[in-house]
């Protein structure tokens, strides 16, 4: 039986298999990198600890002297030997969250010990809630659950690294599975040498990337999981909720959506060809799936016509089949599939350009779209099931039959975006050419809608194949036939939404309408067939509390409101990193909840769904934290059975690069979608009742976070010496510059090196600074302390906020920050900002221990807390070594190998942290 997974036997396994990887990874460094590399790491990994306990004891000081004394390949082989060690460590932790999931299966036995993140255990609330399994069915029935992939730059792994941990995480798997001596390869001699052979490659291998990444390597990346993880865990997840909800029939309701390729804010390198690109990347590995899975089907379904009845169609398909084998002539289904298999290796020669890696035996006609490749597999299984009965009714041919309603032959709904700039730009530049306006630009918005509403009522277009148009008009129009193409050759999955970055007019959207209709995907004949809504994305705060007028004056518009009424839904994406850089994470999340109540009731009275696109990336700082937990505290009917949320840079490899752990996430947010939607926590109500004080906290926390960032003089200054931000610059870890512009502001810096930067520096800035501040004036000006503790105790959308910030700051070091404080220059300075952010932690601290009347961080969550403790003391070393290495770099030190140590220590820190941007 295995142990409890909060139990002290579940924690003793999980420091077993650290110390059983670790001990590896010291064999392979004393044998690969000598005992002197070892014994130097060893020793700094000890004065860490010893600093961390006491920075200034006699034991600590000797941190700072071996430090010193490195010469460079030892830093480099330090950072190195830290780095594996924490990926080394995260799959250990990663293994242990699948044992308590399957733990958690068990409860099916009880459905009311399960945890509410899981199938049973959502079942098992709404029940309390007075719903219904039928409820449940009828909700997922129309549901939209999308996870969205995307390139944002905080993954700093290299692909060839993430499949060395998917080769140790397999091998611990499969012996775990079968036992120590059940199969040769999991005798103890041969695991051992398995493990080592694994760890060699691993440690031999390079972290960081030797050049910079382009689009097409994000393509390949982001496919790699969908093709890998994504094709065999949806599937598998659909056919275990149709069974526990016996709904068969039920639809996919998990859609897989992308961004890389399509997403252009930013970056000058997306353009027509990546699109497609990414379209017949994606349709290459899902083409290659589906021929893999109809080869094996062949290989499997022998069955004779001599000895097994068949359907009248599935004779049909079989007898139209060009497969002269005599050894085959009584094999319908062989027959079938040789020519299900011909077909779709000419799909994949017409939609990839390429032929099939094994080719067919006949030449044959391509699929017209997925849904014939479809409709033959049905008449196969709909023939093994009414002749031989329920054991053909979940089988492979079933698993693939769902792929294909899951995947299509697009695998991905990719979205583009792009920023409402351009298209203004774009719109001026087309308007000007054709006479229309001569300065559009300098219209005010009802004339700029008044325009756009009469140029999308007329069917003649704006766009002169004989005239000149400025570079980016020609681009921006040339990446919109594309995605007509993509929309032309793969369906109406392939793409879906168009988001416009910094929204803060109903204009901004229609423009996107006028751009879309010069390329014959909008027409003035038709609008509520346009294929692609244009989705506002507010992102600052100030764009946040204009989200309700933004969105009310869109709606009046017919175009837009034509289009939505079509679907159903007004997708809005709201943004959490550039919210909170604007003015701290408590205000952010706070102005998001508002926003969101507010787009609900606009869109409610136009007899429409919100459609809620959640901006979030992977630290606190930037909307992460759990996922099961940030959907069941949305507002009340604001997820409605519809949800889409980005997963960014590490968080990706983090939540799916492993099926066990993969299934474990999407089960999760199926979960949490299920619960927000049939059996939310009452939110109007606890808004109505503590509203004004969140607000009030809101109010105080931007305050305090925008006079230290925004207001104080030389915080810029510190912040570029005290974090590596000039260094992460270096890491090559995403085809997008930094920063928007050349600009050394605070503004114009990209939210996710603003976040990045300070995880690295161990401060976590984004993810508590101001709260408090804002607790402390709160109290002064009469809220007492009971009711903070209710609103933690009773609403979920305060309790959330303050796990997460708990989390947050529990990976946070003051004294390692300190650290990175020695390394700016002017040293008053340093003491006054460092003295400021230590401070305020403090305060925050203080504030958070009075609220959860805890008497440590996470307290209330010791599974997570032990997590961390378990994983700092192997984070810290690095943390030191690339202080030592950015002092020398920042000397004059040009030294290539000072350079790959600290992206090395960079590589590390990210690892050990797990969502640092």
């Amino acid at each position: 039986m295995s142990p409890a997974p909060d139990s002290p036997a579940a924690d003793d396994r999980l420091r077993d298999e650290v110390r059983l990887l670790g001990a590896q990874l010291g064999e392979v460094i004393r044998d690969e990198g000598g005992q002197a590399l070892y014994d130097k790491i060893e020793a700094v990994r000890q004065a860490s600890v010893a600093y961390h306990r006491d920075p200034a004891s006699h034991p600590a000081k000797r941190l700072e002297r071996l430090l010193t004394e490195l010469d460079l390949d030892e830093a480099v082989g330090l950072a190195h030997g830290f780095a594996v060690f924490s990926l080394l460590a995260n799959i250990a932790e990663d293994r242990a969250g699948k044992r308590r999931a399957q733990t958690q299966t068990l409860a099916a036995l009880d459905p009311g010990s399960a945890r509410a993140d899981t199938l049973e255990g959502a079942l098992a609330r709404l029940a309390a809630a007075g719903k219904t399994p039928a409820d449940a069915r009828a909700l997922l029935a129309d549901a939209l659950i999308s996870p969205v992939l995307t390139a944002h730059p905080s993954e700093v792994r290299r692909k060839s690294v993430i499949d060395r941990i998917a080769a140790v995480s397999d091998l611990l798997d499969a012996c775990d599975a079968a036992g120590a001596d059940a199969i040769p390869a999991c005798s103890p001699e041969a695991f051992q040498r398995g493990l080592r052979r694994q760890t060699v490659i691993l440690w031999s291998t390079r972290l960081v990337r030797g050049a910079g990444l382009v689009v097409q390597d994000e393509i390949d990346t982001v496919v790699s999981f969908l093709e890998r993880i994504f094709l065999k865990v949806a599937p598998e997840q659909l056919a275990d909720w149709r069974r526990r909800l016996d709904a068969p029939d039920l639809q996919p309701f998990i859609r897989v959506g992308a961004w890389v390729g399509g997403d252009r804010d930013g970056n000058p390198n997306v353009d027509a060809s990546t699109l497609a690109a990414a379209m017949s990347t994606s349709a290459r590995a899902v083409l290659r799936f589906y021929l893999e899975e109809v080869n094996a089907l062949g290989a499997e379904l022998s069955l004779s016509a001599s000895l097994a009845e068949v359907t009248p169609e599935l004779a049909a398909l079989a007898g139209a089949s060009e497969d002269d084998s005599p050894h085959r002539a009584d094999e319908p289904y062989r027959r079938a599939l040789t020519e299900i298999y011909a077909r779709l290796a000419a799909t994949h020669q017409s939609l990839t350009g390429l032929p099939a890696p094994r080719p067919a035996r006949f030449p044959a006609e391509p699929y017209a779209g997925p849904d014939v490749f479809r409709a033959e597999l049905a008449i196969l299984q709909d023939s093994l099931v009414s002749r031989h009965g329920e054991a053909f009714a979940d089988d492979r041919l079933a698993h693939l039959i769902t792929a294909v309603d899951i995947f299509g032959f697009h695998m991905a709904t990719l979205d583009l975006r792009q920023n409402a700039d351009v298209h203004e730009r774009v719109v001026a530049d087309l308007l000007r050419v054709a006479g229309v306006a001569g300065d559009y630009a300098a219209l005010d918005e009802e004339a700029r809608i008044a325009l756009l509403s009469a140029e999308l009522a007329s069917a003649r277009p704006l766009f002169n194949p004989y005239a000149a148009y400025a570079e980016e008009t020609l681009k921006e129009r040339a990446i919109l036939q594309a995605a007509a193409q993509a929309l032309a050759t793969f369906g109406p999955q392939a793409i879906r939404t168009h988001i416009v970055s910094k929204t803060d007019a109903a204009s901004d959207l229609l423009e996107v309408y006028l751009l879309l209709k010069e390329v014959g995907l909008y027409r003035p004949d038709a609008p509520g067939e346009c294929p692609i809504q244009a989705a506002p994305l507010f992102e600052t705060i100030d764009d946040l509390r204009a989200a309700r007028p933004t969105l009310e004056r869109l709606l009046k518009e017919p175009a837009a409101m034509a289009v939505a009424r079509a679907r159903g839904v007004q997708e809005v994406m709201i943004g959490y990193s550039d919210s909170n850089k604007d003015g701290s994470y408590l205000t952010s999340t706070w102005e998001l909840h508002e926003a969101s109540r507010a787009l609900l009731d606009v869109t409610r009275a136009h007899g429409l769904k919100l459609q809620l696109f959640h901006g979030r990336g992977g630290a606190v700082g930037r909307g992460g934290g759990s996922s099961f937990a940030g959907v069941v505290s949305q507002p009340k009917g604001t997820v409605a059975g519809r949800i889409r949320i980005t997963e960014q840079g590490e968080v990706i490899a983090n939540k799916y690069g492993e099926p066990g752990v993969a299934r474990r996430n999407l089960d999760a947010l199926t979960a949490g979608t299920l619960i927000a939607s049939l059996a939310p926590p009452p939110d109007d109500e606890l808004t109505a009742r503590h509203g004004k004080t969140a607000s009030a906290l809101s109010q105080a926390s931007m305050s305090a976070y925008r006079k230290l960032v925004y207001e104080t003089e030389g915080f810029v200054d510190y912040f570029r010496a005290a974090t590596p931000i000039a260094e992460l610059s270096e890491l090559k870890i995403g085809s997008r510059p930094a920063s928007r512009t050349a600009s050394t502001r605070i503004e114009d810096l990209r939210a996710i090196p603003w976040v990045f930067s300070w995880s690295q520096s161990r401060v976590m800035l984004p993810g508590w600074f101001g709260f408090g501040s804002a607790v402390a004036e709160v109290r002064e000006s009469g809220v007492d302390l009971e009711e903070l503790q209710t609103m933690g105790r009773r609403w979920p959308f305060f309790r959330t906020l303050i796990q997460n910030m708990e989390m947050i700051m529990a990976k946070a070091d003051m004294t390692i920050a300190r650290r990175y404080a020695t390394l700016v220059p002017d040293a008053s300075l340093a003491a006054r900002i460092h003295g400021a952010l230590k401070a305020e932690f403090d305060r925050t601290e203080a504030a958070v221990l009075a609220i959860t009347g805890q008497d440590r961080l996470l307290g209330g969550q010791p599974e997570l807390d032990r997590l961390i403790r378990l994983r700092m003391p192997y984070v810290e070393p690095l943390n030191h070594v690339q202080v030592e290495l950015i002092r020398r770099r920042r000397a004059g030190d040009d030294d290539p190998r000072v350079r790959e140590g600290i992206l090395l220590a960079i590589n590390g820190v990210a690892a050990g942290l797990r969502n640092s941007g």
